[in-house]
Protein backbone atom coordinates (compact mmCIF):
# COMPACT_ATOMS: atom_id res chain seq x y z
CA UNK A 1 0.00 0.00 0.00
CA UNK A 2 1.28 3.09 -1.17
CA UNK A 3 0.60 5.80 1.73
CA UNK A 4 1.70 9.91 1.09
CA UNK A 5 1.22 12.06 3.95
CA UNK A 6 1.30 15.45 3.24
CA UNK A 7 4.55 18.11 3.98
CA UNK A 8 4.02 21.37 5.87
CA UNK A 9 3.72 24.06 3.30
CA UNK A 10 3.40 21.54 0.43
CA UNK A 11 -0.20 22.20 -1.88
CA UNK A 12 -2.24 19.31 -2.61
CA UNK A 13 -1.48 19.17 -6.10
CA UNK A 14 2.47 18.68 -5.36
CA UNK A 15 1.05 15.98 -3.07
CA UNK A 16 -0.96 13.95 -5.19
CA UNK A 17 1.96 14.30 -7.86
CA UNK A 18 4.03 12.47 -5.11
CA UNK A 19 1.38 9.93 -4.82
CA UNK A 20 1.21 9.33 -8.66
CA UNK A 21 4.80 9.06 -9.03
CA UNK A 22 5.22 6.93 -6.21
CA UNK A 23 1.85 4.43 -7.61
CA UNK A 24 3.81 4.57 -11.17
CA UNK A 25 7.36 3.55 -9.91
CA UNK A 26 5.47 -0.18 -7.90
CA UNK A 27 4.00 -0.57 -11.45
CA UNK A 28 0.50 -1.49 -8.58
CA UNK A 29 -1.58 0.10 -11.50
CA UNK A 30 -0.24 -1.51 -14.71
CA UNK A 31 -0.96 -5.11 -12.89
CA UNK A 32 -4.47 -3.19 -12.11
CA UNK A 33 -5.01 -2.74 -15.66
CA UNK A 34 -3.22 -6.15 -16.93
CA UNK A 35 -6.19 -7.99 -14.14
CA UNK A 36 -9.36 -5.70 -15.79
CA UNK A 37 -8.93 -7.35 -18.86
CA UNK A 38 -8.03 -10.98 -17.79
CA UNK A 39 -9.80 -13.50 -19.47
CA UNK A 40 -10.86 -16.59 -17.91
CA UNK A 41 -8.56 -19.80 -19.70
CA UNK A 42 -11.55 -21.76 -22.14
CA UNK A 43 -11.47 -25.49 -20.71
CA UNK A 44 -9.96 -28.29 -22.93
CA UNK A 45 -13.79 -29.22 -24.25
CA UNK A 46 -14.52 -25.88 -24.92
CA UNK A 47 -10.99 -25.21 -27.26
CA UNK A 48 -11.99 -28.59 -28.66
CA UNK A 49 -15.72 -27.89 -29.34
CA UNK A 50 -14.73 -24.36 -31.01
CA UNK A 51 -11.75 -26.46 -32.81
CA UNK A 52 -14.19 -28.97 -34.29
CA UNK A 53 -17.32 -25.91 -35.15
CA UNK A 54 -14.04 -24.50 -36.98
CA UNK A 55 -12.99 -27.57 -39.58
CA UNK A 56 -17.00 -28.25 -40.29
CA UNK A 57 -17.16 -24.66 -41.37
CA UNK A 58 -14.18 -24.90 -43.64
CA UNK A 59 -15.18 -28.26 -44.96
CA UNK A 60 -18.32 -27.12 -45.47
CA UNK A 61 -17.21 -23.96 -47.26
CA UNK A 62 -14.91 -26.09 -49.58
CA UNK A 63 -17.61 -28.26 -50.50
CA UNK A 64 -19.63 -25.46 -51.53
CA UNK A 65 -17.24 -23.44 -53.48
CA UNK A 66 -16.37 -26.93 -55.32
CA UNK A 67 -19.96 -27.29 -56.08
CA UNK A 68 -20.14 -24.19 -57.29
CA UNK A 69 -22.77 -22.96 -54.92
CA UNK A 70 -20.50 -20.02 -53.12
CA UNK A 71 -18.31 -17.87 -55.43
CA UNK A 72 -14.19 -18.48 -54.79
CA UNK A 73 -12.93 -15.10 -53.24
CA UNK A 74 -10.49 -12.81 -54.80
CA UNK A 75 -6.71 -13.67 -54.30
CA UNK A 76 -5.63 -11.16 -51.81
CA UNK A 77 -9.12 -10.92 -50.84
CA UNK A 78 -9.17 -9.28 -47.14
CA UNK A 79 -12.53 -8.77 -45.36
CA UNK A 80 -11.20 -5.52 -43.53
CA UNK A 81 -10.49 -2.60 -45.71
CA UNK A 82 -7.05 -1.29 -46.21
CA UNK A 83 -6.68 2.65 -45.59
Amino acid sequence: MVEVKRKQGESVEGMVRRFSSRIRRTKKLTYVKKAKFRQKPKSKTIRRQEALRRKKTRERKEYLRKTGVLKEAPRGYDRRKRR
